[in-house]
């Protein structure tokens, strides 16, 4: 009797300790994400816009359009106020003890990038158990699975969560990486931006940083696909990096968007330890009172010739630059 009790305290101990060392995975399925809405434990945030949400979303989704985690138009990479992120977390009846779940339409790789960085937002805050829909809505809607036009309304939180900067990489930061002689750089955009053809229009320079190397975000999935390839492939892609072990990584692109995927992928994907967002990315660089260093900058009949190009592609269906 006293070995049945004994094991039978050792079988509930281990599945306690199980339970509590359970973290969310970063990606769900539909079908994962269904088995787990059903059991009401998720808080669905849906970032497409009000309208779209309005329309139809997953059965009990909270909507959290992705502007509201963003900043301004000039440099929209850029945090907002640790007030406004505050009151978002609120509203959505969030707290650390949350298991978010972030719905994206689902329309392709760039699409992805909302979802990515709503989730770097809310892990900074504080929050441990998140997880990403993969393939997004639209995904959800392939499976066969229930969308409703209803709004659900959840009770709001008290939580006043501060930001953590562990994965958090700034312009400082930045600066003392260059050349190489600190964390690996990695430009998450595709290679007109890298190579200088291209520019964001709130950006006053084309090109990237000095050293950087170009692991287009759009690479981690299948063509003309919205959701992530398997992890396998994930890390196959990720090879390209050549990281030295212990190398900490720095993630950019024009507003913090794309480089949010590579982040993801890197960082809770893959489980590469010190991977960094650079959140303001090129715009915010480019904006610097003083001008910072670039690589791949054009020249400025380069620059005309680019803009030529693009307004001929853009007017009259020309090759692209």
């Amino acid at each position: 009797m006293r070995t049945l009790i004994s094991f039978f305290i050792t079988w509930v101990a281990g599945a306690l300790l199980a339970a509590s060392a359970w973290a969310a995975p970063p990606l769900l399925t539909p079908a994962e994400l269904q088995a787990l809405r059903l059991t009401g434990s998720v808080r669905i945030i849906d970032t497409r816009e009000g309208p779209a949400y309005a329309l139809q979303h997953l059965p009990g989704s909270v909507s959290a359009p992705y502007g509201r985690w963003r900043g301004p138009a000039t440099n929209p990479g850029q945090l907002p106020p640790m007030k406004q992120l505050t009151a978002l977390v609120q509203e959505l009846g969030l707290t650390p003890e949350t298991h978010a779940v972030i719905v994206y339409t689902g329309v392709d790789s760039t699409d992805f990038g909302s979802a990515a960085r709503v989730y770097w937002t809310l892990k900074s805050l504080g929050m441990r158990e998140l997880s990403i829909l993969n393939g997004g809505l639209n995904a959800w809607k392939a499976a066969g699975l229930p969308v409703t036009a209803q709004p659900a309304s959840v009770p709001a939180s008290s939580w006043q969560p501060r930001f953590s900067h562990q994965w958090l990489a700034t312009q400082d930061d930045v600066k003392g990486d260059l050349h190489g002689q600190g964390a690996v750089l990695v430009d998450s955009r595709p290679a007109p931006f890298f190579q200088g053809r291209k520019s964001h229009g709130a950006a006053k320079a084309a090109g990237t940083l000095p050293g950087a190397i170009n692991l287009d975000s759009d690479l981690f999935f299948e063509p003309g696909s919205a959701a992530l390839m398997d992890k396998a492939q994930l890390a196959s892609e990720a090879a390209a990096l050549h990281a030295r072990p212990g190398q900490a990584t720095v993630a950019f692109c024009n507003t913090g968007h794309w480089a949010a995927t590579d982040w993801f992928v890197l960082s809770e994907v893959l489980g590469q330890p010190d991977v960094k967002l650079y959140p303001g990315s090129m715009v915010e660089w480019s904006q610097a009172a003083t001008p910072l260093p670039m690589a791949n900058e054009p020249g400025r009949l380069a620059q005309l010739r680019y803009q030529l190009l693009g307004w001929s592609h853009r007017n009259l269906g020309t090759k692209a630059p």
